[in-house]
């Protein structure tokens, strides 16, 4: 790849479809940087309840959003979303947090934030860049996009192992059907289902495709 391009390859998908797992995979093999869009919403999350907002109030919520003190920095080939100086790795995983980043991530003031802010990774290098709206709101230009998918029964069982219980099916109709930024199949996009594959597999088939299309591109011999 030539020096001075950056790429950015977009993976969105369902909820426990995989994405994490293949876009850390995909970002290592190829020396890109790691960014889970998810955890920003999430640390977003975390900062509303630390501060007494309440999420259901889509004004102060994006009022919160607006005057919060962030910086990205990039640590071990991943992008942190840092807080006061603080990065709530922790924090942003607990069952309180995730009850409430719903309810932020619908926020239309939150979702051009978390755009603008999400964009400003490529400052870092090339990325692979994991969410629910990637490719079809942040980085719509990219010519690398994937949207990974598996059965709804599938899925359950990995989070179920996780020891995590998630009602799936009211995620996925939430992402879908919210205003702002809805999870769709970004157009171009090439679809992944991971039922029944491994993350070795489905991430080696997202990296021949990558693979590919930067030798179209001319991008590597």
């Amino acid at each position: 790849m030539k020096a001075d391009e950056k790429i950015v390859i977009a993976i969105d998908g369902t909820s426990a479809s995989g994405k994490s797992t293949n876009a850390r995979l995909v970002a290592k093999a190829l020396g890109f940087v790691y960014v889970d869009t998810g955890a920003m919403y999430r640390t977003l999350a975390w900062y509303a309840g630390k501060s007494r907002i309440d999420v259901h109030d889509p004004k102060a919520v994006g009022q919160l959003c607006r005057q919060w003190r962030t910086k990205l920095m990039c640590v071990d080939g991943a992008v942190r979303l840092l807080v006061d100086n603080y990065f709530p790795e922790k924090e942003v995983r607990t069952d309180e947090t995730s009850a409430l980043v719903p309810h932020v991530a619908a926020v239309p003031k939150v979702r051009d934030w978390m755009k603008q802010k999400q964009r400003d990774c490529i400052e870092f290098g090339s990325l692979v860049m994991e969410g629910r709206d990637i490719g079809s709101n942040v980085f719509p230009e990219t010519n690398y996009k994937f949207y990974i998918d598996a059965a709804l029964g599938a899925r359950s069982k990995r989070r179920e192992a996780e020891g995590v219980n998630e009602d799936l099916a009211a995620r996925d109709q939430r992402d879908s059907q919210r205003a702002a930024a809805p999870l769709m199949v970004p157009l171009g996009a090439v679809m992944i289902d991971t039922s029944s594959q491994t993350p070795q597999e489905s991430s080696e088939m997202i990296l021949d495709k990558v693979r590919s299309q930067m030798r179209d591109e001319g991008r590597i011999d």
